[in-house]
């Protein structure tokens, strides 16, 4: 016995230093590289030979065991994940506004008078100074314009992220909270690729575009944020949605965009604008008619710009 596993010592040795030289692990006793882990982890086996290489490793899983989504969340033991949207990146405790204890029964008056000065301290110490006080009111109001504008999860942490490295490099000193807020997640949609213009991100701010723009252009600068030119085509979807138009439409806008960008129509020029020029087009083309005002309120641009670019368009296609 002695002998046999001094042997297979070596043997597991010979194979480790074989894994290693080469980068691929092999069975000792048949120079196989089908090697299987058990379904609960504990073991590693030849496919071939049936050689056991491992055994009794270290099952790093929960004790317990849970057959639905539902018992699998009541079993476990682990908050939510940490989120840069919250001040305090979610690690924070909160009471219940329920004057009830753990069995449902209703608190008596002395405990929910004490449980309402817990809950005022504990608003109170989970900002510990201005700079956090500052945090908290911009990315409740980050939350609030992204609800609003209906952009995803990621989009908010982006903009928290810029907020809070704005904050640390001191350049909200003489800007407005909500200016800064509003500019960050501005910055945060164009870096996540998400169409919102300058104008719809106004119509949810607390703050007028001209100060959102000028706010925008100095948080991209002092942290130098490369910010790659919106691309027209991004708008075609969601305004052809609105307008429900149909894909053939959105094809022959798209194919619009294109052929005059090459022709290097498209700098200078607004991508919205160009966008819902490009949609007219398309929609008279394709006998699915609707009107600059309506085009133009979809897109929140004027029918003097969706005439201009329209115009442009279609001399450049060749199209009278």
């Amino acid at each position: 016995m002695k002998r046999l596993s001094h042997q297979r010592e070596r043997d597991e040795s010979t194979a480790s230093e074989t894994s290693t030289e080469t980068g691929v692990r092999t069975c000792p006793e048949c120079d196989s590289q089908a090697l299987v882990r058990s379904s609960d982890g504990s073991e590693v086996s030849c496919e071939d030979c049936g050689l056991i290489l491992e055994e009794e490793t270290i099952d790093r899983g929960p004790e317990w065991r849970a057959f639905t989504a539902a018992e699998r969340d009541s079993k476990s033991r682990v908050g939510a994940p940490t989120t840069q949207t919250m001040h305090d990146k979610g690690l924070t405790t909160t009471i219940d506004w329920k004057n009830k204890d753990a069995y449902g029964r209703s608190l008596s008056s002395e405990k929910r008078s004490q449980m309402n000065r817990l809950r005022k301290w504990q608003e109170r110490i989970r900002t510990k100074d201005a700079g956090e006080r500052n945090l908290q009111l911009a990315l409740s109001e980050t939350d609030r314009m992204a609800s609003a504008l209906g952009v995803p999860r990621s989009v908010r942490e982006v903009a928290s992220v810029l907020y809070r490295r704005a904050l640390e490099d001191d350049l909200i000193r003489g800007r407005s909270i909500e200016g800064v807020a509003t500019s960050t997640l501005y910055a945060a949609c164009r870096m996540e690729g998400i169409p919102r213009s300058l104008d719809e991100v106004a119509a949810v701010s607390r703050v007028d575009r001209m100060e959102i723009g000028r706010t925008y252009r100095y948080i991209s600068q002092e942290l130098s944020l490369e910010m790659q030119p919106v691309d027209p085509k991004k708008y075609v979807p969601r305004f052809c949605s609105e307008l429900d138009l149909s894909e053939e439409v959105e094809i022959k806008a798209n194919e619009i965009i294109d052929t005059t960008a090459e022709q290097g129509m498209l700098s200078g020029k607004s991508p919205t604008g160009y966008a819902a020029a490009a949609i007219y087009a398309s929609a008279l083309l394709c006998n699915e008619k609707k009107t600059q005002r309506e085009v133009a309120e979809v897109s929140q641009v004027t029918e003097v710009t969706i005439r201009n670019r329209y115009q442009e368009q279609i001399s450049a296609m060749g199209i009278h």
